[in-house]
């Protein structure tokens, strides 16, 4: 496919299956594993918190397979924007993707800033007196130098992705082989008793908690479906840049949750007093190879988290371009740069959210800000998708589809469940914080301002339903085409 720019002066494909995967896989795994351990220990109480990452694993898989097969069939630029437009345009007009981008300019900026305060926490190891002022500027500092970054051509932030990917993996990859190098099955692999007491209460309040944390760290398996106008051979990359993604980072989630638990005492992790609460992975350089080999694998945990945050903003300020491009979202958003053409007021905006959430994060703690952008991101992304893919196959049932959900709909259902227990449970695991009355009042006001949005521009309600079936019309066209 050519690389030149499209006669509409739009996206260019240029990401291939292997950096489409490494965009997915920097975001997905980043700095999450390496803060949320010793979170995922606490919501357990003990090393059987494994379960959590599985758990987590399974829902993202299952959840994979509904963007898989969603993107494959409308690749377009805004990912979960195009999905919700295309479903629910029918019954309520443009209700929902008008949502999805009012919940997405807050929930994917919220992810980002978590990174970024993961950053900073590790930057704590190698400079253990660093103040809050301090810590708080250079985050500010590494959010405009993300920005800068990706300040330009896409075929240029593909090759720095790949770099950043490469680092990713050496780090991740280090940590378990230091861990695996003065490995204890009797840490890893004693438990607490009654640990696994289904019939409490308590144990699924802690797997509410810990499935929370663990989808949390898969979150970025679905970054190229934001970027569908940008990938080369949609149909066949998308799908497998979602599925080899979450299998890659499974493993390494796993090898590296059992190997941090086979060096360092879970009580450590617990303590918010010990280094291990904190920065677990230099703990474990640190009680395997030494201070200055801790010191080598948290820089490159620092360049990890840089690329997680990379790789999110690279995706995400692609969702409200496509929305103010087909008027549901305010015209400037729909400005590709001239020359290097990006979004750019999508990513200078989602820049700036990222900024406010970071100091947020910074005066509260990690697993509430979690809670919060996961309650937000559930009720008009992950439930409104898993409803649009029977809706499509009701709807559309001619769209081309490269990809079909397999074993359909086994992995709706169990990704349907996983989120219900993850918003239902927010509240039990952040007392006094209140997500869901949160995420219920965006929301809410996401409708009052779509209200307000429909009557200045005349659409539904207070105007006709306007149903634009363009992937549907494509796939027809080629199939004409392909008679004649």
């Amino acid at each position: 496919m050519s690389g030149s720019p499209p006669p509409e002066g739009g996206f260019v494909r240029r990401v291939g299956l292997f950096q489409a995967t490494a965009i997915n896989m920097s975001q997905m795994c980043g700095i999450g594993p390496f803060v949320t351990i010793p979170l995922m220990v606490a919501a357990f109480g003990g090393p059987q918190a494994v379960v959590g990452f599985v758990a987590g694993a399974v829902l993202a898989l299952a959840d994979g397979l509904i963007w898989a097969e969603l993107g494959a069939a409308m690749p377009g630029s805004g990912g979960s924007y195009v999905y919700l437009r295309q479903a629910f345009q029918y019954r309520t007009g443009r209700l929902m993707p008008f949502l999805f981008v009012w919940t997405a300019m807050l929930f994917i900026p919220l992810i980002m800033s978590t990174g970024v305060v993961g950053f900073v926490q590790y930057l704590g190891y190698l400079a253990p007196d660093l103040g809050q002022t301090s810590g708080d500027l250079i985050g500010l500092g590494v959010i405009a130098l993300v920005i800068a970054l990706l300040w330009r051509g896409i075929e240029h932030i593909a090759r720095i992705t790949a770099v950043m990917w490469a680092v990713m993996i050496a780090s991740v990859l280090l940590v378990i082989v230091a861990a695996a190098s003065d490995f204890s099955p009797h840490l890893a692999f004693t438990y607490p008793a009654h640990a696994f007491e289904l019939t409490s209460n308590q144990f699924w309040i802690g797997f509410a908690a810990g499935l929370t944390i663990g989808i949390y760290d898969y979150l970025g398996y679905n970054t190229t479906a934001y970027m569908g106008a940008e990938i080369k051979d949609p149909g066949r990359t998308l799908p497998r840049s979602i599925i080899f993604s979450i299998l890659g980072i499974m493993a390494i989630y796993l090898l590296l949750q059992i190997g941090t638990l086979g060096v360092i005492d879970w009580h450590r992790m617990t303590n918010p007093n010990d280094i291990a609460s904190t920065s677990v992975a230099s703990a474990v350089l640190e009680e395997t190879w030494g201070k200055g080999a801790a010191d080598t694998v948290t820089v490159l945990i620092l360049i990890t988290a840089f690329a997680s945050v990379f790789a999110g903003l690279l995706g995400g300020s692609r969702v409200p371009y496509d929305a103010a491009k087909d008027r549901v979202f305010f015209k400037p958003y729909a400005r590709l740069h001239p020359r290097h053409r990006f979004p750019t007021l999508g990513l200078a905006t989602m820049g700036v959210v990222t900024a406010i959430g970071f100091l947020i994060g910074r005066h509260t703690d990690l697993a509430t800000l979690i809670q919060l952008l996961t309650t937000v991101m559930v009720l008009v992304q992950a439930l409104a998708q898993i409803l649009a893919v029977s809706v499509l196959r009701s709807r559309q049932p001619g769209l081309k589809r490269p990809y079909r959900m397999w074993l359909y709909p086994i992995p709706s259902i169990v990704a349907l469940v996983g989120w219900l227990v993850i918003y239902g449970y927010a509240d039990k695991n952040s007392p006094g914080r209140h997500p869901i009355e949160w995420s219920l009042a965006w929301l809410a006001l996401g409708c009052v301002a779509f209200v307000l949005w429909a009557r200045f521009e005349k659409v539904w309600p207070f105007g006709e339903k306007e149903i634009s079936e363009e992937f549907l019309a494509g796939a027809s066209a080629e199939g004409d085409r392909a008679v004649l």
